[in-house]
């Protein structure tokens, strides 16, 4: 299987890299979904002109860029769509449309594949009934899965988006099944961020705590898709560490993680109005880095505090349970969207697995709770509280204080993510590496290289290595010795 365009290496970490572009080229839009953090609908007044599109792409390829994927509101209803496909592709970067599908008929299929298209992501929230609900107009479900079918025919790469709420969860594997019926190949799953229209809409947010529930049954999925043929690709809010980390980054490879937010590291975020992010999801309000209008996208990656903040970030800047984390040093918060959306700044994230099974071992639980609306505008955000309570039913054996509790890694010091060098020309801070864990072979959850007794199953990891790597060799000897009795008699019948 050939290497994804977006993978990132360490070269793109210290160069700082735009591997990855989510460009919203309109914010038009078809469809009315509860869950919309844009609140697309119309265009934006003043969104690029064609030969501002196509300067943009020349000065991606320059940076380097090497994926690029269209959104909107809808990308398709911006009628210059097609120009911006051909220009991404003569420089030879992959580019692929994310699309909720309504009316995107055969015609517009082939001519975007004529223009270069090579991928196409449908987003897909559920089954139909629950799906043409979030997404405000019935019949999109049907459109959206003709359209993943007829991607198919064509031989476009295709993947399928769902973000996932309280009432998808039942629904999840019947989902799965649909999906691979009309020929998904890949499966991007994400939480619903309360942000915009989901913030009107609060009741389809997940409770943190909805994570003790969800993970097993995506850690069962995810199997089960594979042997189907189909990756699913847990989104940069999904997770984190916990005992499925090492399934749900790990493809092909155990021991790849999760290494913490990629915005205006390696990846960017574009308006259609020109404005620069480091996450296309990201508020507007604090993280726009200026506008490709008055500054050169360049000068704008290079410069811009608010696109730097991802570079910049220490376990100093976390609070709340994310400063006292076993991987505060790799994690560094999780998605900057989804706990600023919450909690009006990044550095605390209750949306995390590992979190919640700490909590769960002491009887508590978060949840949330609104207690201010959204602004109307774009990537508005409201005001949510965290609540720490006790689990229904169950005892508590502390109260915790996250200000007061020592680190729980207190073993001998890694890489600091605020240790940062000037490259030879002196101009630019060279990009932080993200430290790499190691897997315990005991009971598959990552620790840091230092450790001699694993701290979530007190294992010597030494001793669970040297066992691992023998049951390893007998396996590997008991196959061969299948194979070759196999080869000496076939079957014949």
């Amino acid at each position: 299987m050939p290497t994804p365009a977006r993978t990132r290496t360490e070269n793109d970490y210290r160069h700082h890299t735009p591997v990855h572009v989510v460009w919203e080229i309109t914010l038009a839009c078809n469809l009315k979904c509860q869950h919309c953090g844009s609140r697309a609908g119309k265009p934006r007044h003043d969104e690029l002109t064609t030969q501002e599109c196509l300067d943009v792409v020349d000065q991606l390829a320059k940076l380097g860029t090497r994926e690029i994927t269209l959104i909107g509101g809808e990308a398709f209803l911006r009628r210059d769509w097609m120009e911006i496909v051909k220009a991404i592709r003569n420089h030879h970067i992959y580019c692929a449309i994310q699309t909720g599908a309504l009316n995107f008929t055969q015609e517009k299929l082939e001519e975007a594949i004529e223009a270069g298209l090579q991928g196409i992501g449908v987003s897909i929230d559920g089954l139909p009934e629950l799906h043409d609900r979030l997404r405000g107009v019935p019949g999109s479900y049907q459109m959206a899965i003709d359209t993943l079918r007829r991607a198919k025919d064509a031989g476009l790469n295709r993947s399928v988006n769902t973000q996932i709420g309280p009432e998808t969860i039942p629904m999840l594997s019947q989902l799965m099944d649909q999906i691979i019926d009309a020929g998904a190949q890949q499966w991007q799953i994400q939480l619903t961020v309360a942000m915009g229209n989901a913030v009107d809409n609060d009741h389809i947010i997940l409770q943190p705590y909805q994570l003790f529930e969800l993970m097993p049954l995506l850690a069962r999925l995810f199997d089960e898709a594979l042997e189907r043929g189909l990756t699913m690709v847990p989104g940069n809010n999904v997770g984190y560490f916990g005992p499925y980390e090492h399934k749900f980054r790990s493809i092909g490879n155990s021991t790849s993680h999760y290494n913490g937010c990629t915005a205006g590291q390696t990846a960017i975020g574009l308006e259609a109005d020109g404005t620069v992010k480091g996450c296309p999801s990201l508020p507007t309000v604090g993280y726009a880095g200026g506008n490709i209008r008055d500054l050169s996208l360049e000068d704008i990656w290079n410069t811009s505090e608010e696109i730097h903040f991802g570079r910049l970030r220490s376990i100093d800047d976390l609070w709340g349970f994310c400063r006292t984390c076993y991987y505060a040093d790799v994690c560094r918060g999780g998605c900057t969207w989804t706990s600023h959306s919450l909690l009006g700044k990044p550095g605390n994230n209750p949306y995390c697995h590992h979190r919640v099974l700490e909590l769960e071992k002491q009887g508590l639980r978060e949840k949330i709770r609104k207690v201010k609306d959204a602004a109307q505008s774009p990537f508005a955000v409201g005001e949510f509280e965290l609540i720490q309570e006790p689990i229904p039913g169950r005892a508590t054996s502390s109260e915790y204080d996250w200000e007061k509790m020592p680190r729980q890694r207190i073993a001998q010091p890694v890489i600091n993510s605020s240790e940062l060098t000037t490259v030879e020309d002196g101009n630019h801070l060279e990009g932080r590496v993200p430290p790499k864990l190691e897997m315990c072979k005991n009971c598959n959850q990552f620790i840091w290289n230092h450790e001699e007794i694993c701290p979530h199953c007190q294992t010597d990891v030494k001793e669970a290595n040297a066992r691992y790597e023998e049951d390893k060799k007998r396996w590997e000897y008991l196959m061969q010795k299948i194979e070759a009795i196999i080869s000496k008699n076939p079957l014949n019948s």
